[in-house]
């Protein structure tokens, strides 16, 4: 039996709905709660891990009350950028930001280090049975980065939305696995 991962975008932030960086804001539960979501991952084997920041906690509520805290989750570090509308950033940094995965014009966390901190974290995870962890977009792109092992310039090009799902599979390999809707 290999060992699963699955891969939950927090649910919606106003940061999100305004183009913002986000900081660590609450999320909007508009009825986006996926229905019956607590029943979704139902084994008693599953472990339920969340980032730190609000709206991963809340979001991993949705679907556990037990889920536990894991710092490989978190989101990137945007330094000063947190918190900034994307039109109130000079648009010479950001675009240096979106076109070099080592750039850190914020003073924050390049895309290289997030791919390489998420990558360590996959592979520090053991076991067999299944993971379902709720974490942010932009830590799901570096987890496909590493599975796939996409060039860079994959990075912006994925897009994630607000409870999304990615259901990878480890047996010596990482493999990201499509399966049809419930």
């Amino acid at each position: 039996m290999a060992l699963r991962l699955t891969l939950i975008a927090h649910a919606r932030t106003i940061a999100q709905k305004k183009a913002r960086f986000a900081a660590d804001e609450s999320v909007e539960m508009d009825g986006q709660a996926p229905a019956h979501s607590r029943n979704l991952f139902s084994s008693r084997t599953t472990r339920y891990l969340c980032g730190p920041e609000a709206r991963t906690r809340e979001t991993a509520a949705l679907f556990s009350a037990d889920a536990q805290l894991d710092h490989g989750l978190r989101d990137c570090d945007f330094g000063r950028w947190k918190g900034c509308l994307l039109d109130d950033i000079e648009p010479e940094a950001l675009g240096v930001w979106m076109a070099d995965w080592q750039a850190t014009p914020h003073g924050g966390e390049s895309v290289e280090q997030l791919c390489q901190r998420t990558g360590e974290w996959m592979a520090a995870l053991t076991g067999r049975g299944h993971i379902v962890a709720v974490t942010h977009p932009l830590v799901m792109r570096a987890a496909l980065m590493n599975v796939l092992q996409c060039p860079p310039s994959a990075f912006h090009a994925i897009d994630i939305e607000p409870l999304s799902m990615i259901d990878l599979r480890h047996n010596g390999k990482w493999r990201m696995r499509v399966s049809p809707s419930p």
